[in-house]
């Protein structure tokens, strides 16, 4: 029977679901008909893979060729299904063995000359095939995603002529070189490094304190005093990822069109999007859903700099995915989720001229100006932080004793393992349960907190929050217990709640 059944895969999220490319030859006047609920790119193939077979030397076959992408509910997109159609046309009549396509599965896009094309967000394919041990065969120019993941049984295609002397048995197909090391490269003297940050010895200890912990945070200060440079070398105190970790961040960013080099495969994503992005682009969306800024910053950093000019209804977009850690996106053709656990570190003046104590803003302006921040997304952040401006003589001052990067990279370091090792999270991801579980704090310095909490004026949210730094500052100077020293510090870390109490005072 002419008829040939050939595996692929789609593309659905950070998803690969299995698609089955059934390709039926029959008599009657030559047609192309293409089923299974595919978009226009799709329905295009029939155009590239009709020349493609032409052009490689083989016979298209002039009968009535019917393909159908199994299942037909799922939306397909793209040039990926090119490869299996072809070699699906090929097998049906019976220009290569229909036994040489068995355990095998084929994506790639054709050129009109018959080679096979580089095509995006391929990683998860690669991943899931691994998973079901089946032989994958992609296009060469996606070799460095192959070399990421690692699966050995990962055939690249050149031509539709050499992949059909490959079906034959005829000859091989190259892989990926299994025998080949990452070197990881060392950190260069020229590097920037927190000791050139002049003074801010409070912003910098809070920017220790997030790191350690994966807290959110929030710098507060006038135009100048190095909100930015203090934010920029957040990433050199962050450990690497590890294997899974990595991979986890490369699917993402392979479905998002964005390629990662191997080189920086272990590397935290750093993203700083403009002020004047959209709620689409920083959360994703689109009517083929993609991940937005907040997914493309998976297990790194996102830095809202000038956070107050982002439009507020972009900001109340960050609510959900800061608490839950994913970001589930509907439209009409497909309802996906992401993988958003991100840390935010923002940055901000505390009035519409740059300096609270300016006397070109009211009290009424400045507030104007702070209420683009909305209560909840405050709440969201563990600490916020007042960056001043360097008293006089700060600039011409020696900067000897200023601690290096790699000092308190390591102090991190062990900070994280500590609490890995305690509860298996970060501080930041403890439960309202396992604080009373594992976070050692006495009863006395919980009814202290309770009422500081109240007098402050804060929400219960803030009240765990406080928890988890004061936990985190402990963990950092190596206590087992967290004292009411360590409380005390974190209840001074409200650097906004304090600016807030005192314009509704005057």
């Amino acid at each position: 029977m002419p008829i040939a059944c050939i595996a692929t895969r789609a593309s659905f999220g950070v998803e690969a679901p299995a698609v089955t490319v059934e390709v039926h030859l029959s008599n009657g006047l030559p047609a192309f008909n293409l089923v299974g609920l595919p978009e226009a790119s799709v329905k295009e193939a029939k155009e590239r893979v009709r020349s493609a077979l032409i052009n490689a030397g083989f016979e298209f076959p002039m009968r009535r060729i019917t393909v159908n992408l199994a299942p037909a509910d799922l939306p397909k997109q793209g040039g990926r299904y090119d490869l299996p159609i072809a070699i699906g046309i090929l097998a049906a009549s019976k220009q290569i063995p229909l036994k040489s396509i068995e355990q095998h599965e084929f994506v790639g896009e054709l050129a009109l000359s018959g080679h096979v094309r580089y095509c995006q967000g391929l990683i998860p394919v690669i991943v899931e095939a691994s998973k079901h041990n089946s032989t994958l065969v992609l296009p060469i120019d996606n070799r460095e995603d192959a070399e990421l993941v690692g699966f050995e049984k990962v055939c690249l295609a050149t031509h539709l002529q050499s992949l059909a002397a490959y079906l034959h048995g005829q000859s091989q197909l190259p892989s990926i070189d299994l025998s080949l090391e990452w070197l990881s490269e060392e950190q260069s003297p020229q590097e920037s490094c927190l000791s050139e940050v002049i003074g801010q010895y409070q912003a910098k200890q809070a920017l220790e304190i997030a790191a350690a912990g994966n807290h959110n945070l929030l710098l507060l200060g006038p135009p100048g005093t190095g909100k930015t440079m203090l934010a920029s070398r957040m990433m050199q105190l962050l450990p690497k990822l590890n294997y899974d970790e990595a991979l986890e961040v490369a699917a993402i960013h392979s479905v998002a069109g964005n390629n990662i080099k191997p080189d920086r495969f272990y590397q935290r994503p750093f993203r700083s999007p403009h002020h004047t992005c959209s709620a689409v682009s920083l959360v994703g969306g689109g009517a083929q859903p993609k991940p937005g800024e907040i997914s493309l910053a998976h297990r790194g950093v996102l830095f809202l700099d000038e956070v107050a000019e982002f439009p507020r209804k972009v900001l109340d977009c960050l609510r959900e995915p800061m608490e839950t850690g994913e970001v589930s996106i509907s439209r009409a053709a497909a309802k996906l989720t992401f993988a958003s656990r991100f840390q935010l570190i923002a940055a901000m003046n505390p009035s519409p001229c740059g300096d609270a104590d300016n006397a070109r803003a009211s009290n009424e302006q400045i507030q104007r100006y702070l209420s683009k921040l909305s209560g909840p997304f405050l709440d969201r952040f563990d600490l916020t932080i007042d960056v001043p401006k360097l008293p006089i003589g700060a600039l011409n001052s020696q900067n000897a004793s200023a601690e290096t990067t790699n000092t308190i990279a390591r102090r991190v370091q062990n900070a994280r393992e500590c609490q890995l090792a305690r509860s298996g999270v970060l501080n930041s991801e403890l439960t309202g349960k396992q604080l009373k579980q594992d976070a050692k704090f006495s009863g006395d310095d919980l009814i202290f907190l309770e009422q500081s909490v109240h007098r402050l004026g804060l929400s219960v949210r803030s009240y765990h929050r406080i928890q988890r730094v004061a936990r985190t500052i402990a963990d950092l100077q190596q206590e087992e217990c967290v004292s009411r020293a360590h409380i005390s510090q974190a209840l001074g870390y409200r650097a906004m709640d304090r600016l807030l109490a005192s314009l509704s005072r005057q």
